[in-house]
């Protein structure tokens, strides 16, 4: 007979789409946004909006955090691209709690508004 080996249950780790401090609700700019439950000082990373993919149409996957940011021309957002593959945001100023994050699109064409 085979040696049984006894298994430590572990604890199931949820998939978590947007960082625990980040949600999703209704927006002023534009149908919905990512918005704060806590302040964000200037600086500190917040997520990945997109990974690159060359079966994508465009070249890139968009996460829930990059699919629901909003644009903006006063931004207080930055994006960085980490490696070749990964796009983040980060704070570009203090953010205060249930401020909405925004960014400057440079990925996507953005319509202007006449």
């Amino acid at each position: 007979m085979g040696r049984q080996i006894q298994q430590t249950p572990r604890k199931k780790e949820l998939y978590k789409p947007l960082p625990y401090y980040l949600t999703i609700k209704e927006s002023d700019i534009e149908g919905l946004g990512i918005f704060t439950t806590r302040p964000i000082n200037k600086g500190e990373l917040i997520g990945i909006t997109h990974h690159a993919n060359e079966r994508a149409e465009d070249g890139w996957i968009r996460t829930p955090l990059g699919g629901f940011g909003n644009h903006s021309d006063d931004p207080n957002c930055f994006k960085l691209l980490m490696d070749p593959v990964t796009f983040w945001i980060g704070a570009l100023k203090n953010i205060k709690a249930w401020e909405e994050l925004t960014w400057t699109y440079t990925m996507y064409k953005i319509p202007r508004k006449k």
